[in-house]
């Protein structure tokens, strides 16, 4: 067996929608909490955020090394607000059923990073659920196999006697390995990491109502998760993630591999090169002899688009409109759908007439308005209508005369505030005052280490503040001040290049 497979076998949980909202409310006092809370909670963290060295941490790298900090990352992790305190909201997700895979992050492989080392995997089915018919359960597990093979060089063969590399089956409570189910609404599945022997060997729940669409639990989410596990993949932080930890029902109509999933496992095993197709047959039939020629009718000239995959890419402006993420440059934008993950580009001008480019923008999601800015003038939007008495100068947010321009915008939910970058410093804009912080503008060398002097586009997402200069992006946690690794712009726009994958 392959070393960490057997270390790896990893559950993956039912949990009650987690609202990400990223303005929480206050936490509640945590005078009220008991000894038994304490108890529970320290049982909690000891499992799912473990001291690194104890045993339960199975050498997963450094991390918090006491209550205060493990609670702290916990508290992050599911979008709560960080008090290292056991508040209400902190008590209430501990008492969910939930995921026993303790370490997370933005996507992760197993430590080694196991892999299938051949271009072909087996699997076999040994034990079928009672919710759905064989049919059904063959067809589905096939699909979430594809998932994976539409992206990546490894084909999957479904073979039906003797010992595959997978081995599937649907059984409730005790299995025949050392982590038995529990019932209905708590674990739904579970699967080994790559290797000889079980590894790489998946079993659901069948306690479970197993279904094909919303209701129930879509057996197609699940099945994909956990052979996401069976090649290689660990838990993801991002909530969009299909290797997120927690279940979520999407639209499974055209689903593809998200974005995170999908430079995960390329990482790991490449990406696959499209077949060539194969070329036409050629017309043998005589041609007709030709009249004579027409004038040829001029075409109109387009104005010059900006190349998506360029690895140069530099974004003018980003930010979230209403659920997209809108990335602007040279008088055109794309909009990238959050869960379909369909990409589109347009002019500015052809959904805000008004608007020839866009310099900077920003989403205010408490008053559900996009503030979209060209040279000393801005707009308020709501999805792709203007609001009324737009445009207005700039210095209405308090700058003085000397700035003209803004070169990129940020709103911070839980803080309130809207950052302005301008060259190389930024403002602090209070949302819900109106009016500037004092004691700006600063330096961004000085505030945010490790970007640069510059930001010329950013946007927050599920938490993180996304930070661009030129064609380099970093991802920046603004709760902790920590730099995390980063992307290339054009990663956004569904281009991927090994050579030049997560730059640090």
């Amino acid at each position: 067996m392959m070393a960490g497979a057997m270390d790896h076998c990893v559950v993956f949980t039912l949990i009650t929608a987690v609202v990400f909202s990223l303005c929480q409310t206050a936490p509640s006092s945590s005078q009220d909490v008991t000894v038994e809370d304490q108890e529970k909670a320290k049982h909690y963290l000891s499992q799912f955020f473990p001291v690194v060295g104890s045993s339960g941490s199975k050498g997963r790298g450094i991390g918090p090394t006491n209550f205060t900090e493990r609670l702290q990352s916990m508290q992050e992790f599911f979008g709560l607000e960080v008090t290292g305190k056991l508040d209400s909201n902190t008590l209430e997700l501990m008492s969910k059923p939930r995921c026993g895979v303790s370490d997370v992050s933005r996507y992760q492989h197993f430590s080694g990073r196991p892999k299938w080392e051949k271009s072909k995997v087996t699997y076999r089915i040994t034990q079928y659920t009672r919710s759905l018919s064989q049919k059904e359960v063959d067809a589905t597990i096939s699909q979430a196999f594809k998932l994976y093979s539409d992206v990546i060089p490894l084909d999957f063969q479904q073979i039906n006697s003797g010992t595959a590399d997978i081995m599937i089956l649907f059984k409730g409570g005790y299995h025949g390995d050392s982590s038995p189910f529990d019932g209905p609404s708590g674990v739904l599945a579970h699967a080994m990491s790559p290797g000889q022997g079980i590894g790489g060997d998946t079993h659901f729940d069948d306690d479970e109502k197993w279904t094909l669409t919303q209701r129930g639990i879509n057996l197609l989410l699940v099945a994909a998760h956990e052979f996401g596990h069976a090649l290689g993949l660990d838990h993801s932080r991002d909530p969009t993630a299909l290797m997120y930890p927690n279940y979520k029902y999407v639209d499974t109509r055209g689903y593809k591999l998200p974005r995170d999933d999908r430079l995960g496992v390329q990482a790991l095993y490449g990406v696959r090169t499209p077949k060539p197709k194969p070329e036409p047959t050629p017309n043998l039939k005589p041609e007709p002899t030709p009249g004579p020629k027409p004038k040829p009718t001029p075409e109109p000239k387009p104005g010059p688009k900006p190349e998506q995959c360029d690895p140069d890419l530099v974004f003018d402006a980003a930010t979230s409109i209403m659920d997209a993420l809108y990335f602007f440059k040279d008088g055109y934008y794309w909009k990238r759908n959050s869960y379909s993950e369909d990409i589109s580009l347009n002019t500015v001008k052809s959904t805000w007439p008004p608007i020839s480019s866009v310099d900077a923008a920003y989403e205010y999601r408490r008053k559900n308005v996009a503030f979209l800015f060209s040279g000393g003038q801005y707009w308020g939007v709501r999805g792709e209508t203007i609001l009324p008495s737009y445009p207005k100068p700039i210095s209405k947010f308090g700058f003085p005369s000397s700035v003209t321009k803004i070169d990129s915008a940020i709103h911070v939910p839980w803080s309130g505030r809207t950052l302005f970058f301008v060259k190389n410093k930024y403002w602090s804009f209070n949302e819900r005052r109106g009016r500037m912080d004092r004691g700006y503008p600063r330096y961004i060398a000085k505030d945010f280490r490790g970007i640069g002097s510059k930001v010329d586009a950013a946007f927050e997402f599920y938490g993180f503040l996304y930070l661009s200069e030129g064609a380099k992006q970093s991802v920046y946690n603004y709760r902790f001040r920590r730099l995390e690794p980063g992307y290339l712009n054009n990663e956004w726009l569904d281009c991927y290049n090994q050579a030049n994958y997560q730059y640090s």
